[in-house]
């Protein structure tokens, strides 16, 4: 087994977040391999407990979030670093100035009084290694608490976000500044190598996300089961393109295929997805659940023939590894990481981002091709097993930080 003894905190800017149940995962895997691993959050849940299933909500009430801790938790934690170490406060503090966003200096002030909150919180718990995940602001929150009390800072880079805003996320220092830095993706490897100095590229390692084959497990589908019930779960965002999935759905229907689409998730993109929907009468084919928590997506899969991604921009989806998990054929695109996922006639189908055309072609290829299905599905199951699988890949990480732990000894 492998394991530290050394607590170490995990950073993260929501947590636990439903479109982040990952990190959950991955924390309670490493502890069961031996990790001491206490979690911070910078913002509070995105739901009330009662909301979250037990899991999320024991994490959430064990977990140190800053903003909670309100201004008095802020002061507390300036009298307490201007007592110890007032030249780290006061250098902090100056870094954090440089590191504001959309021009205001004021943001980085705020990162810099979270660092300090943070920083005193891993001191008084006797945790010297902080790995954050996501390269956005709370990244920014754990370079300004490695100026503070020289922790170990890594980082997992999962993109595509970070990548959109490299000189606001100030990704360059990030990468400088960091120890380690793990990516879920080759592609975000790349974009990193490409990003920061090559003498930083040592520091890059790919350890990729995963999922369990037993929570998600394989069920053969009835190949001529009708009419078919398409599956899309995500954030409702411009990027994941459900708007696009909308208009290839009211293609198919004219064509007079027999099918449904259910979508599950919130977000911004929701009312105008809506709106999509009743402009091309297709009440009777979509249906809008909002947001479900893992059991219930997991019933989804279950009654899924056929799941679709179509985005714009992602990192390797979670989701699709739990569709592909779970015995659901896919259709999504080739941006990002997912070709590292999907390879295109193989263990899913890939469509040209942002083209109607082509998602109404791939979709209605799997609609009229049961055998397609089939076999696609059985392929994409085994892709997960042997590279996405959570306990293989969550051992890897568990080596990686075994090593940082060893090497600060």
């Amino acid at each position: 087994m492998q394991h530290s003894d050394t607590p170490m905190a995990y950073l993260v800017s929501r947590y636990p977040a439903i479109s982040h149940t990952f990190i959950l995962r991955e924390v309670q895997r490493l502890r069961v391999l031996g990790h001491v691993i206490a979690t911070a959050s910078i913002n509070p849940p995105d739901r009330a407990p009662q909301d979250m299933d037990g899991d999320e909500a024991r994490e959430a009430a064990a977990t140190y979030c800053v903003k909670a801790e309100g201004w008095r938790g802020a002061l507390a934690a300036l009298a307490w670093w201007a007592w110890r170490s007032p030249q780290h406060l006061g250098a902090t503090l100056r870094a954090g100035l440089r590191l504001g966003k959309q021009g205001s200096r004021l943001y980085g002030l705020a990162y810099a009084v979270e660092a300090a909150m943070v920083a005193r919180w891993m001191a008084q718990r006797g945790m010297t290694q902080l790995h954050v995940h996501f390269g956005n602001a709370s990244a920014t929150v754990g370079v300004l608490v490695k100026q503070l009390n020289n922790c170990h800072l890594s980082y997992t880079i999962h993109g595509p976000d970070e990548f959109d805003d490299v000189a606001g996320q100030h990704l360059a220092l990030k990468l400088a500044q960091a120890d380690a830095v793990l990516c879920i993706s080759q592609f975000a490897k790349g974009q990193l190598m490409r990003i920061g100095q090559p003498r930083d590229w040592a520091k890059l390692q790919v350890c990729r996300l995963g999922v369990d084959p037993d929570q998600f497990s394989f069920s053969q589908r009835a190949p001529q089961a009708q009419p078919l019930r398409l599956l899309c779960v995500g954030r409702l965002t411009p990027a994941k393109g459900q708007i696009l999935l909308v208009q290839a759905c009211a293609r198919l229907r004219d064509e007079g295929l027999d099918f449904s689409l259910t979508l599950v998730g919130d977000g911004p993109d929701r009312e105008r997805i809506a709106q999509a929907v009743q402009e091309l009468d297709l009440g009777a084919q979509i249906q809008l659940t909002g947001a479900l928590n893992q059991a219930q997506v997991r019933a989804q899969f279950a009654s899924a023939d056929i799941f679709v991604l179509p985005s714009l921009a992602e990192g390797i989806p979670v989701v699709l590894m739990e569709a592909m998990s779970s015995g659901v054929p896919c259709v999504s695109t080739p941006v990002n990481g997912i070709p590292e996922l999907i390879q295109h006639g193989h263990s899913g189908l890939l469509a040209t981002p942002g083209d109607v055309d082509s998602l109404s072609e791939q979709l209605r290829r799997l609609l009229l091709e049961p055998a397609l299905r089939v076999a696609l599905a059985q392929t994409a199951r085994a892709k997960v097993l042997s590279d996405f699988d959570l306990a293989r890949n969550v051992l890897q990480l568990s080596r990686i930080f075994s090593r940082f732990a060893r090497a600060g000894a």
